[in-house]
C-alpha cells in the first residue's frame, strides 16, 4: 500500500481522464498474490476487480530451465548429507525482518551444523544489523561474527535467477527458504521457492501461512511426514517463526547418520517435486491458470 500508493494515484487519474472518452467500464488489477488482505484493500479502495497468475512460477520456469540437462545437480542418491540445512541470507532491512528474527531465534538454539550466509550491513540498504535488530537481539548478533559468507563468496551477491550453491546444497539435509514476504494474510511464493526443488532437496519454508498448502494446490508435496509441518497453520507470524525455529534446531541436533536416512527418506518426494517442475506438469497447470485468468477478464470487460 505505501510502496506502490503514488502508482495507484496515477492510474485512477488516468482511468478518470479515459472514462470521459468512453473508456473501459471496469478497472483491473492482475497480481501475483492470492488470497491477499493487501489486494482486497487497494480493490475497495480503487474500485478495482482483482486477477491472480503465478508469475513467480513462469519466472522459475524460464530461470532455472535446462539445469535438468547438465551435471550441476547431484544424484540424490549419491549424496552424503553432513550438514542439517542450508540457508542463503541477503537483504535484511526493510521487509525483509522475519530474516533477523528467525536468525536470533537459530542463535538462541545454538544451530552450528548448517551452512548458513548472513550479513552484517544490508547490501541493499546499507542498514547495519544493529540498526535492524531488535535492542534485545543485538547482543547475540554482536558475538556472531557476522557477516556469515559461504566459501568463495563476499558481499552475499545477489543469485535470485539462477541456481548455484551446488557442494553446500549437496552435503545438506534441507534448503531453509526464507521467502521475500513473510507476515499478513496473503499467498505470495517467489523463484525462491523452486530453488530446492530444482535442487532436489527438501525444504523448510519461511512464508505466510498456509504458504504450503498453497504450493501444494499446484502439485507439489511437502515433508510432513519427515518432520512437523503444523507451522503452516499457525496465523501468528510471530509464534510461526518460533514452531520453525524448533523444527530447524531438531534437524541440526540430530546425528549424522540420522540426517542421512531421513534425506534418503525424502528421496521419493524431491524427485517428485524435481520431475514436477521439469516435465511439464506444473507448467501445464500454469498455463491453465494463465488462460483462465486472461479469458475472464474478456468476459468481466465484454458484459
Amino acid at each position: 500500500m505505501d510502496t506502490h500508493a503514488p502508482l495507484f494515484d496515477e492510474v485512477n487519474r488516468r482511468g478518470g481522464t479515459l472514462n470521459n472518452y468512453a473508456g473501459p467500464k471496469h478497472a483491473a488489477i492482475i497480481t501475483s498474490e492470492r488470497d491477499s488482505e493487501m489486494v482486497d484493500q487497494v480493490c475497495s479502495q480503487n474500485h478495482w476487480r482483482p486477477y491472480y497468475y503465478f508469475f513467480h512460477g513462469w519466472a522459475a520456469l524460464d530461470w532455472y530451465r535446462g539445469y535438468d540437462r547438465s551435471f550441476l545437480i547431484s544424484d540424490p542418491q549419491q549424496r552424503v548429507i553432513t550438514k542439517s540445512f542450508i540457508s542463503p541470507n541477503r537483504i535484511i532491512g526493510g521487509k525483509r525482518k522475519h530474516r533477523v528474527d528467525l536468525m536470533h531465534l537459530l542463535l538462541e538454539h545454538n544451530v552450528s551444523n548448517a551452512h548458513i550466509s548472513f550479513p552484517e550491513v544490508c547490501p541493499v540498504e546499507g542498514i547495519h544489523i544493529q540498526h535492524i535488530a531488535k535492542p534485545e537481539q543485538r547482543a547475540a548478533f554482536a558475538a556472531a561474527g557476522l557477516p556469515w559468507n559461504f566459501p568463495g563468496e563476499t558481499d552475499h551477491p545477489m543469485h535470485s535467477c539462477w541456481l548455484s550453491l551446488f557442494d553446500e546444497s549437496a552435503e545438506s539435509l534441507a534448503y531453509l527458504v526464507t521467502e521475500t514476504v513473510a507476515a499478513g494474510r496473503r499467498h505470495h511464493l517467489t523463484e525462491k521457492t523452486f530453488k530446492p526443488i530444482c535442487m532436489q532437496m527438501p525444504f523448510v519454508l519461511v512464508s505466510t501461512a498456509g504458504s504450503l498448502h498453497y504450493l501444494r494446490s499446484y502439485g507439489f508435496k511437502t515433508f510432513d511426514s519427515l518432520w512437523d509441518e503444523s507451522y503452516d497453520l499457525e496465523i501468528d507470524d510471530n509464534k510461526r517463526l518460533v514452531m520453525i525455529a524448533d523444527v530447524l534446531k531438531q534437524l541440526d541436533s540430530m546425528s549424522v547418520q540420522q540426517r542421512q536416512d531421513l534425506y534418503t527418506a525424502a528421496i521419493p518426494i524431491v524427485q517428485h517435486n524435481y520431475n514436477h517442475f521439469y516435465n511439464g506438469a506444473f507448467e501445464s497447470i500454469l498455463w491453465t491458470e494463465l488462460t483462465g485468468m486472461l479469458d475472464s477478464i474478456v468476459k468481466d470487460f465484454n458484459d
